[in-house]
């Protein structure tokens, strides 16, 4: 039987500021609006329904939804919600969504557009360290984004170790 999934169709960030987000996805990564499903201003939620259907703590309130498109991936939607019980943005060492990895042909080039986008890099590109993805010019580094969502920038133009021992393969764009 075929599996009925087919992949990641989009990652949803909830950030402090839909605008500043987006032009930050815009300079660091070339995204796109598609469509904005709740433009900054708009009184057309339901917020018994959002709380519902997300599970917001009470009193959350959506002010703007937009889902961008990345030139070659899944899509990101952003939300931007206040509330009086949001709190800061989880630690990777927390339960939950660790990280993204944004796949990137220049590791050079992709750190400079993101922090000049306002991202902030936590190291230099390192050499990818696990024996299973070891290979010349394979390399990853970590930044966050000016609201503090981790995202991992990561190129492998060798073939890793695995693909010798598995016909299954990662993702690439």
């Amino acid at each position: 039987m075929q599996s009925p999934v087919r992949g990641l169709d989009h990652i949803g960030i909830t950030v402090p500021d839909i605008n500043q987000a987006t032009l930050f996805f815009e300079q660091a990564f070339d995204a796109q609006v598609i469509y904005c499903s709740v433009e900054p201003g708009d009184n057309n939620t339901d917020p018994a329904a959002q709380q519902a259907t997300l599970r917001l703590f009470p009193g959350t309130e959506i002010r703007a939804i937009r889902m961008l498109a990345l030139p070659h991936g899944p899509g990101i939607e952003l939300f931007e919600m206040h509330g009086s019980q949001q709190q800061a943005p989880a630690m990777p060492s927390d339960f939950g969504l660790q990280h993204f990895a944004v796949y990137t042909d220049d590791i050079t080039a992709a750190i400079a557009r993101f922090t000049a986008a306002g991202g902030e890099m936590f190291t230099e590109p390192k050499a990818l360290s696990f024996p299973a993805e070891k290979g010349e010019g394979n390399a990853f580094c970590y930044g966050k984004t000016p609201w503090g969502s981790v995202i991992e920038l990561i190129t492998w133009p060798s073939q890793m170790p695995y693909e010798k021992y598995t016909a299954l393969r990662r993702w690439k764009p």
